[in-house]
């Protein structure tokens, strides 16, 4: 019999974390769902403790396989999720107790393809705070987790021109209008219509897989239903200076992803779509991948920067700065890669 919710968890050197998140999905006040864990070749007990749960509650699903990255590992839970709907959870957070009960009511009582939600925007700076302090983080739990809400009484927006709302750009705190917005692009803060999303899949091998995927998934014109509800929490990175070979790797993966997002756009937008994910998601994107030059160390890395950023403006990529400050960023670009 057909799930209602499939939740997808990739799993990939998490053993310290996996049972909170576990638990978290075994915890929640809806019932009807699978958890599809994909053991993305972890080298430590990851793939074992998720066997544990699996073999207690029979709605776990546990898929080994050998390592391919985060979009590889979601990939395969695709294919093995059959929900109605389909969510993602990564393996190091956890989410509310109320979280499927709360998206799959209003996805419900609103028709919607997608309910926006968004993360706890408390406990990960508290944590941040204790990391800080050298205090310990482990199983401090959130203040609101233990907060329950009555789904009639949640205020949402529902709307079809999902444009309007998604965004990557940073807006002032006291716009009466930010509380609607879906901010950035994770795919963790959305319950999808699993038939919007089935013929979508992460490009593999790439970091900031969402960015190109929540593009596409956009140009579907998915109804949505918004909540301003921190149903999922978020675990920093602890990790410290990022070296420049990572951030050489996080470069080429944001210029990859602006490459396959663009083409897709320029083959199937239409010029509504084109030019408000050109302003809102876009030039985010580029300046986020611009600003990794400058942590770059080795001149074969700038050079392979400089490939990346020319091919992208002989694309067209960077022909429409949406405003003043994309304007000035196209023109530090072009100085980069010598077009000016």
């Amino acid at each position: 019999m057909q799930p209602k919710i499939s939740i997808i968890i990739p799993m990939y050197g998490v053993e310290k974390y996996l049972r909170r998140c576990l638990d978290s999905v075994l915890n929640q006040t809806f019932s009807d769902w699978t958890a599809i864990c994909v053991d993305d070749g972890s080298p430590d007990r990851s793939g074992d403790i998720a066997e544990e749960y699996a073999a207690r509650d029979k709605r776990f699903i546990v898929v080994h396989q050998e390592n391919g990255g985060l979009s590889d590992a979601r990939n395969t839970g695709m294919k093995y999720a059959d929900g109605e709907y389909i969510m993602f959870l990564d393996s190091d957070d956890f989410i509310h107790p109320q979280t499927m009960e709360m998206t799959y009511y209003m996805a419900m009582r609103d028709d919607t393809d997608v309910v926006a939600f968004t993360y706890d925007r408390i406990y990960r700076p508290r944590l941040m705070v204790r990391h800080m302090l050298g205090m310990n983080t482990d199983n401090i739990k959130p203040w609101g987790i233990g907060y329950r809400y009555g789904p009639e009484c949640v205020c949402s927006l529902v709307t079809n021109d999902i444009y309007k709302y998604a965004t990557e750009k940073s807006h002032n705190m006291f716009n009466t209008n930010r509380r609607w917005l879906i901010k950035h692009c994770q795919v963790w803060k959305n319950l999808y219509r699993r038939s919007l999303i089935a013929d979508t899949p992460f490009i593999k091998g790439i970091l900031f897989e969402d960015f190109p995927w929540w593009s596409v998934v956009m140009l579907k014109n998915p109804r949505v239903t918004i909540l301003n509800l921190p149903l999922y929490y978020y675990i920093p990175n602890f990790g410290g200076i990022v070296l420049s070979a990572k951030q050489m790797k996080m470069l080429t993966s944001l210029c990859l992803g602006i490459e396959n997002a663009f083409a897709v756009y320029r083959a199937r937008a239409n010029q509504y779509q084109f030019q408000m994910w050109n302003k809102k998601f876009l030039w985010a994107f580029i300046g986020y991948a611009f600003k990794k030059i400058k942590y770059l160390e080795e001149s074969s890395d700038i050079d392979t920067a400089r490939a990346h950023f020319t091919k992208l403006c002989k694309m067209g990529v960077m022909d429409l700065p949406p405003n003043k400050s994309a304007r000035k960023l196209r023109h530090k670009i072009l100085e980069f890669v010598g077009m000016r």
